[in-house]
């Protein structure tokens, strides 16, 4: 490792300047008017794999590209690792939230300022270095390499699923690695056991044709605004868990032995209290905070749509209402079936004086990790000689919903270490990463092949 160490320190200072030029192509997959910096982004992501040693090709989908990066030197009898992370970022609204502008990456007491620093262009980008390291350090790998970059996972991934089955031989692999999440704390790095999964739903109620007068027609037209607050309020217990008949028949339940490791996790609470900046907590009794933000599952509003809502009054009795409510799931669980329980439970409960209908948007399916084997244990050493400490073993809370499609359709085990700070503010303004961060991460992915080869 001494010469790929020895690169990576020669070379750190031009890594991080190619990883602001990245951080600058503004490859928001979610509006149209990015598509041409979509593409940018995709032929600049190709061309820093060329600059590693792969081969590399931009591939189109209906959607936007995937950049399909190989290097298969190291013979047929040697393990395939396959890296998947994303190029494209979220919107980076709103702008007068931002202390430096979004794409203008900025360094403030270390810290790395740019939307996709975290998620997911600089942990992608530091797959790549590391790739760079070895081939160009060591003039090696121990293990072939395929890499996934697509452009589309802000937007649910909508062509990978298709892309993975068409390319199943092409990308067939015995495990994949995945650097889209966080680490458990500044200096503590972490390999996850869980991800939860997603069903989120738009339930839209319909009243009158059209809007009303509340004075001369409130008390005898029923009011949709009035339907949605009930059935949203029918959701929820008061002891926090969820109303929904049947919702937990397939919820997991984690053994002992897991939920006493994460109780004996360094987690500070007033800390985490300081991060989300709210008048206090609260989550389903009997379990803890980080039980709750890992291995159980959520019923949540995410936005609401009602009558008028300006400056002033208008005594409006709207025609119709909506909500958009998310479910993170958790092993076992699967979205559609949450579906169909909510819809039958809605069901059961509205007036006939209003329509309801419930509308799928997403879903993706809860994780379990393989906490063994040796890609696991690879990891596990890798990461304790780049940070100076072992690592721990943490869920989380967020989805990554292509991760049990790899697992399936490939029939590979899943690795998942992230780079990423807590509070790193993905998907919101300041999103940020450690600089440090950034350098040990290709240190600890360029000591994982190593750790492979021993």
């Amino acid at each position: 490792m001494a010469d790929v160490n020895d690169y990576i320190n020669g070379e750190m200072a031009r890594f991080k300047d190619e990883l602001f030029e990245f951080l600058r192509i503004p490859s928001v997959s979610a509006r149209s008017e990015h598509a041409g910096d979509i593409k940018e982004a995709a032929s600049w992501v190709a061309d820093r794999m060329r600059d590693a040693g792969l081969s590399a090709s931009v591939i189109e989908t209906p959607g936007h590209p995937v950049v399909l990066g190989e290097w298969k030197e190291a013979g047929p009898d040697a393990p395939t690792l396959l890296i998947y992370g994303h190029y494209d970022v979220q919107p980076p609204e709103p702008l007068d939230l931002w202390v430096s502008p979004a794409f203008e990456p900025t360094v403030r007491d270390g810290n790395l300022f740019a939307r996709g620093a975290s998620d997911d262009k600089g942990q992608l980008f530091l797959h790549i270095k590391a790739l760079e390291a070895q081939l160009k350090g060591s003039g090696n790998l121990p293990v072939n390499v395929v890499v996934v970059a697509e452009g589309e996972e802000e937007v649910g991934s909508p062509n990978l699923v298709p892309f993975v089955e068409s390319h199943r031989d092409r990308l067939a692999c015995d495990a994949v690695v995945i650097s889209d999440s966080s680490m458990f704390a500044q200096g503590i790095p972490s390999l996850l056991f869980s991800l939860r999964g997603l069903a989120y739903f738009e339930i839209h109620v319909q009243g009158p044709a059209g809007d009303l007068h509340s004075g001369s027609y409130g008390g005898a037209v029923v009011n949709p605004g009035n339907v949605l607050a009930q059935l949203l309020d029918s959701l929820k217990n008061s002891d926090g868990s969820i109303a929904i008949p049947g919702f937990y028949d397939d919820v997991m339940d984690w053994d002992e032995k897991t939920r006493e490791a994460i109780r004996g996790l360094p987690f500070d609470q007033a800390e985490f209290e300081g991060e989300v900046r709210a008048p206090g907590l609260n989550g389903e009794a009997g379990f803890s905070l980080l039980e709750r933000l890992w291995i159980r599952p959520t019923c949540d509003v995410n936005g609401i749509l009602c009558g008028y809502t300006g400056e002033g009054a208008k005594t409006v009795l709207p025609a119709k209402a909506m909500a958009k409510v998310s479910f993170r799931l958790v092993p076992n669980q699967d979205p559609e079936r949450v579906g169909e329980l909510l819809k039958a439970h809605l069901d059961r409960i509205v007036p006939p004086e209003v329509e309801v209908t419930v509308e799928e948007l997403h879903g993706g399916r809860p994780w379990k990790a393989e906490l063994e084997g040796p890609f696991f244990e690879a990891a596990r050493n890798a990461l304790a000689k780049a940070f100076g400490t072992d690592p721990v073993l943490t869920g989380e809370g967020g989805s990554i919903p292509i991760v049990v499609d790899f697992q399936e359709i490939l029939e590979a085990p899943v690795l998942l270490m992230g780079f990423a700070p807590p509070g790193a503010n993905m998907h919101a303004p300041n999103e940020w990463i450690p600089l440090e961060n950034f350098e040990n991460g290709i240190r600890a992915v360029a000591q994982f092949y190593a750790e492979l080869g021993g």
